[in-house]
């Protein structure tokens, strides 16, 4: 049955299966891109599903081919071209990843296509995470000229180590399922069209359970993440703003338009 706090979303749309709550990123002609509207929707739909009185396990997905393809390009160029914009997005952008790690609701990720940039930290926070065998994941940040400061240098070393971390967070290379899963960056890699079979079991197994211990069960290893994210989320938000001001940041944004490769300086 939906509820009456869904209305208030344009960018998100929920799916109900029994006491299952699935919020869809829901803009698949731009493969789910946060935009600033869907950025504060992120912000609060989690405090809304913590309330939600009809479910006691969360699904995140994306609509269409997408998970999500991270940082909307039009917000991209207008921060590119007045770099002081972001700082209105930072309040946000610490609330969409503390309130989805403070969520006691257990959160499962179905990575259905690709999760790039703040759309691979909003999969890796979540508890756990199915991702088909056709998906792509990564953080990009690099590309464009940007530090990875939305979450990506916060969650990465906790799910596969610091080296591996650094390396996938300063190349920005995109990863397979297969890859994903063997280094433990997401716990299940599975063919796509057995995706929804594999993320309903795991479901069904967790609704059948003791509600209360699960919960409680994840708010304790939340809590050591959630210190180690309040850091690193201040530090990367704070570096992330420096290089919104770089000259390669401009660059990155005027290379994607031009359709060409970006020539960095270092400046």
């Amino acid at each position: 049955m939906k509820e009456a706090w869904e209305d208030a979303y344009t960018m998100l749309r929920f799916e109900r299966r029994g006491r299952i709550l699935t919020i869809v990123l829901d803009d698949p002609e731009r493969l789910n891109a946060v935009n600033p509207a869907m950025h504060h929707e992120l912000a609060r739909v989690f405090l809304d599903a913590a309330d939600d009185a009809g479910s006691d396990i969360i699904v995140l997905t994306g609509a269409g081919r997408a998970f999500s393809a991270g940082g909307d390009l039009v917000r991209m160029k207008e921060v590119a071209r007045a770099p002081a914009t972001f700082l209105s997005d930072l309040p946000s952008a610490k609330r969409v990843i503390f309130s989805l790690l403070d969520l006691e609701k257990p959160i499962v990720a179905r990575i259905n296509g690709p999760a790039v940039g703040l759309g691979a930290t909003l999969a890796l926070c979540c508890d756990v995470s199915f991702m088909a065998d056709t998906a792509k994941i990564g953080d990009p940040h690099v590309a464009a000229g940007l530090v990875a400061g939305d979450g990506g240098a916060a969650i990465w070393p906790q799910l596969v180590g610091f080296a591996r971390a650094k390396e996938y967070l300063m190349t920005g290379d995109l990863l397979d399922g297969s890859t994903a899963e063997k280094i433990g960056l997401v716990n299940h890699c599975v063919p796509a069209g057995e995706l929804d079979q594999h993320v309903d079991a795991f479901c069904d197994r967790l609704a059948a359970g003791a509600t209360r211990a699960i919960r409680w069960t994840k708010t304790v290893a939340n809590a050591e993440l959630k210190r180690i994210a309040g850091a690193a989320l201040d530090a990367g938000l704070a570096y992330e703003a420096l290089s919104v001001h770089s000259k390669d940041h401009g660059e990155a944004v005027d290379a994607f338009l031009e359709k060409r490769r970006p020539n960095f300086t270092g400046e």
